[in-house]
């Protein structure tokens, strides 16, 4: 196994050409083409001549795309949707506005008042008990 040269790594360029990431990822750039129309979190951007030109987190992405395909034998369909997920469970909480406010307060009292009953209720077990 050879030693991968820093020019080789996949986040040592900003942009690489098709041909280059074709031999990164290990597939022909035909593959990476229909791959292209098939997971839709993998848009290259286009030079002024139309070529593809790909970012490092898209050649990570490519990289994960073979590996679902090839050695975990996931269909086209089984791998867009395992990446879909992978993304919904790594999604930033996002802070809640006026109006999920005024939920949140009357599910906190609903709360509160069953946290009371609750109390209220054991109280009476334990001294029916006793």
């Amino acid at each position: 196994m050879s030693p991968v040269r820093a020019e080789t790594a996949p986040d040592s360029k900003l942009y690489r050409p098709i041909s280059e990431v074709s031999e990164l990822v290990g597939v022909r750039p035909h593959v990476l083409r229909y791959w292209e129309t098939q997971f839709s979190m993998v848009r290259p951007r286009k030079n002024r001549a139309g070529n593809r030109m790909y970012r490092p987190d898209e050649i990570t992405l490519l990289l994960r795309i073979k590996e679902l395909l090839y050695q975990r034998r996931f269909t086209i369909a089984g791998a867009r949707r395992h990446l879909l997920d992978e993304r919904k469970d790594h999604t930033p909480q996002v802070e809640i506005g006026f109006g999920d406010a005024a939920k949140k307060l009357v599910l906190h009292e609903v709360k509160t008042e069953l946290k009371q009953l609750l109390g209220r209720l054991r109280e009476r077990a334990t001294s029916l008990r006793g």
